[in-house]
């Protein structure tokens, strides 16, 4: 650059810097600063001094400079994702315990004390999902300050110099001028919170049914996981948008240069201020709310830029496992009455979960479908009663009918098992064994009837509890019962009957009733025993009978059917003394081939049991004859003829057989009992004699009279053929003590009856083999005692067929000593049927034998006419 004379810079290159010096022409004067300085050509204006060859004015720079700020708008709804499943679905069932392998068909029956099992299905959870997608905008507000920097010209001042002046240059002109930008950015957002959020974890379930204990049981869950649920949420926008700050804005304007007298106008910036704005500003920083399901991410908080991620559905819930609400082993009270079709029902409880959002409360859900229970308790009645056929005397047994002996125990059998309901219908049920359901058992007799060891008396009509499982139970029938035909009522109640429960035969099937009834016909039947001979009127057989020949003490002796009694246990007599009366069976030695002469009588009697004590009732004994070799070695049956005055031969049993045979009940040595006789006195009085026979005498007078007169007339039973002991010559013992209150002492007297008779063969008799016709033989030969027809080497048998008469029947006996076609009571107390003989032999017997006579030996023999002894 160049300085002229007038101090004018003038720059002659582009660039450069020089080094100016100034200094006065007067050495002597100098510069208050320093006195060089240096220039720097530039592009910027020129300088001129406007002084008037001065420095020209410096160029200012121009700046700008400002900041946003930002607002935070208010969100708007968007998208929506919902989603829920608040059906559980739930069903269930009540079901017989155990599960898989039922016994029972709940449907169809199940008894009380057994136990059922309640399961129920439901899903796993429940829940609730809305999500709301908001948006909205982040509105920044900027402030710019630009400060430009002008350069104009204006005339610069003359220029004099020693010639003269001139115009100068134009001189430059400067100044800045601020101006303030503001304008509006804006930044987008979004972002999902939570609108709505539920879940709901399984707490209880719930089912109701008659059957079920108190009606109702709850079942808590079991093996069971409850989803897990953590959320956050938060309504303000400002928890979920986070705007970024917009960075300084530094702008430096370009200078602004005007013409001559014209300053430059400012420019507008506001399109490059924002342009440097929008740059300098980054998007938003935005969260969502917050759902962890099951450890699973839903809706993620984490931070983004501008967008928050999209979130995931709540998965659907799965059903539960069948373990998790199921209980068993519910056992049905066995005071619940049989009742059909019993309505379910049931509830799940659902409990809303923490973490939920915008509402829910624990919910309650019915369980669909739950079926319903029949309560059936059954109960079976197959009862027995013993029939006691060995000891059943009866001419014409009924086969329907068990047989109860008077005087004997008894078995009632009670099972518990039997056959109810189809099993293949009804499960469960079936033919099997009950007694679990059992409350008890019981059996009512139409009699009364004692226990087993007669401890206990039991009324008639008295219902007898039996254990439930004791199968039979023993009883005794007391004398007296009457004869006839009864039913004996049983009936197995449930343990769950009411207090008026009704009954059904055999089962109860139809389970309106509580009770399984049966009826056992029975028939109770007395007896027929003890027959004995009690004297001989042979004097050989006196030293037997009497303590002293000549006075009636009697021994006792007496000759029994065999060595037991009734029952056939031993009696207690020994041999000798049993049926029938032989030789050998005199005790005394010396006697011992002695047996009885025809024309002596033997006195007998016999027991009955029962409904033997009217006055039509009666004991029917049929002699038949056999004829016996001496040595025993032959028995053949035999016809036996007597003479009767001039009648000769005349056949027993024959239409000329007139005979009369009689009895005295209170005869000498026949020993009755007085207290049996009063016995039987009293009770003639009582029952047998009208109101005006009982009106001419008292009762004392009558027992009088009935032992010092009645009891000794002679009655007439029968012929040689037959016999009827009736009642005049029956007495009465039945017991007398020990007779349980209510019991009618009299009737109990008359229930065990004596019957007293005797019986003897003519005197003169003639045995013949039966069936030979003497008419036919006398013709062609004349016959006498000593006719070889006659069998005399031996002995004659009487065998007695002994029946019992009741009402006076004679064509339907009523029970059979020996031929009773179940039984045979001659054999139970003992009769030998071969006793040893003399002869190293034993004697042909039959049942019913009661005496040999000597074929060849009659009473006659002793005296010309018969004593009475």
């Amino acid at each position: 650059m160049t300085v002229n004379n007038s101090g004018l810079v003038a720059a002659v290159a582009p660039t450069g810097t020089a080094v100016i010096t100034a200094q006065f022409v007067d050495a002597t004067q100098a510069l208050d600063e320093k006195d060089t300085f240096e220039m720097t050509v530039g592009s910027g204006a020129s300088c001129t001094d406007s002084g008037g060859g001065g420095n020209q004015p410096e160029i200012p720079e121009g700046n700008g400079s400002g900041q946003c700020s930002w607002t935070i708008g208010s969100p708007s709804p968007g998208t929506v994702m919902r989603q829920s499943d608040m059906d559980p679905g739930a069903n269930g069932v009540i079901r017989a315990d155990d599960r898989d392998s039922e016994k029972f068909d709940v449907l169809k029956g199940i008894p009380t004390s057994e136990s059922l099992y309640t399961n129920a299905l439901a899903d796993e959870y429940l829940f609730k999902q809305d999500w709301g997608k908001m948006s909205g905008k982040t509105t920044y507000d900027c402030t710019v300050e630009v400060t430009y920097a002008r350069q104009w010209t204006v005339p610069g001042p003359q220029i004099c110099t020693e010639t003269g002046c001139t115009p100068g240059p134009p001189v430059t002109k400067t100044d800045t001028q601020s101006k303030t930008y503001t304008f509006q950015l804006f930044r987008d957002y979004s972002y999902w919170q939570i609108n709505n959020l539920e879940v709901y974890k399984i707490n209880q379930a719930e089912m109701s049914n008659y059957a079920l204990p108190g009606g109702k049981v709850i079942m808590t869950p079991s093996g069971y996981t409850p989803p897990s649920l953590d959320s956050s949420n938060d309504p303000d926008v400002n928890s979920h948008v986070r705007p970024a700050n917009t960075s300084s804005i530094t702008f430096t304007p370009p200078l602004l240069t005007g013409g001559l007298n014209s300053p430059p106008s400012l420019p507008d910036h506001t399109s490059t201020l924002k342009g440097m704005a929008e740059s300098n500003t980054p998007q938003s920083k935005v969260s969502n709310d917050m759902v962890n399901f099951n450890g699973s991410t839903i809706m993620s908080s984490s931070e983004t830029t501008k967008d928050g991620p999209i979130p995931s559905n709540i998965p659907n819930p799965t059903t539960i496992n069948r373990d998790v609400l199921y209980k068993p082993s519910n056992m049905i009270s066995n005071t619940l009455i049989n009742k059909a079709n019993t309505t379910s029902s049931g509830e799940i409880y659902y409990e809303l979960l923490p973490g939920n959002v915008n509402g829910g409360a624990n919910k309650v859900f019915p369980i669909n479908g739950i079926n319903t229970v029949t309560v059936h308790t059954p109960v079976v009645n197959y009862a027995w009663v013993s029939d006691d056929q060995p000891h059943n005397q009866k001419t014409v047994p009924n086969a329907n009918r068990a047989a109860l002996i008077l005087e004997r125990p008894f078995i009632v059998r009670i099972p518990t098992s039997g056959q109810h309901l189809d099993a293949a219908s009804y499960p469960g049920y079936g033919n099997r064994d009950y007694a679990k359901y059992f409350r008890i058992k019981q059996v009512r007799f139409p009699f009364d009837v004692y226990n087993e060891g007669r401890s206990q008396f039991i009324p008639a009509k008295t219902w007898v509890d039996i254990p439930v499982n004791q199968l039979d139970t023993p009883f005794y029938l007391p004398v007296w019962v009457d004869e006839g035909d009864y039913e004996v009522e049983f009936r197995n109640v449930a343990e769950n009957a009411p207090a008026n429960f009704t009954e059904q035969q055999d089962a109860n099937t139809n389970l309106a009733h509580h009770a399984a009834s049966d009826t056992v016909p029975v028939d109770v039947i007395g007896r027929l025993y003890d027959f004995h001979v009690t004297d001989i009127s042979d004097y050989n057989w006196e030293n037997v009978f009497l303590k002293q020949i000549g006075r009636p003490e009697p021994t006792g002796a007496s000759y029994w059917t065999g060595l037991n009694s009734i029952d056939g246990d031993p009696r207690g007599n020994l041999a000798p003394f049993i049926l029938p009366i032989r030789p050998g069976s005199h005790p005394v030695q010396g006697f011992k081939n002695v047996s009885v002469k025809t024309g002596y009588h033997i006195k007998f009697d016999l027991k009955t049991k029962g409904n033997m004590f009217s006055k039509q009732d009666g004991i029917r004994i049929t002699p038949s004859f056999y004829f016996v070799s001496r040595d025993g070695s032959s028995r053949q049956e035999v016809d036996l003829y007597y003479h009767r005055g001039r009648e000769n031969l005349i056949r027993i049993g024959s239409a000329q057989d007139l005979e009369k045979r009689f009895v005295v009940l209170n005869a000498g040595l026949r020993n009755v009992p007085s207290t049996e006789l009063g016995d039987t006195a009293r009770y003639r009085y009582s029952y047998e004699l009208t109101p005006q026979e009982q009106s001419q005498s008292t009762i004392a007078e009558y027992m009088v009279r009935f032992v010092d007169q009645t009891s000794h007339q002679k009655i007439w039973v029968g012929r040689y053929d037959w016999l009827i002991l009736s009642s005049p010559i029956r007495t009465l013992i039945g017991p007398k003590t020990d007779i349980p209150p209510g019991v009618n002492v009299d009737r109990a007297n008359a229930a065990i009856q004596r019957w007293y008779g005797e019986y003897s063969l003519p005197a003169d008799v003639y045995a013949v083999q039966k069936g030979t016709d003497l008419e036919t033989l006398a013709r062609q030969h004349p016959l006498d005692e000593k006719s070889a027809i006659f069998l005399k080497d031996g002995y004659i048998v009487v065998n007695f067929n002994i029946e019992s008469l009741r009402g006076g029947n004679t064509d339907a006996p009523h029970l059979q000593y020996i031929h009773a076609p179940l039984m045979n009571q001659w054999q139970i107390e003992g009769f030998n049927r071969s006793p040893a003989n003399s002869q190293g032999s034993n004697w042909p017997l039959r049942d019913g034998d009661v005496v040999f006579y000597h074929a060849d030996q009659s009473s006659r023999n002793d005296f010309q006419s018969q004593v009475p002894h």
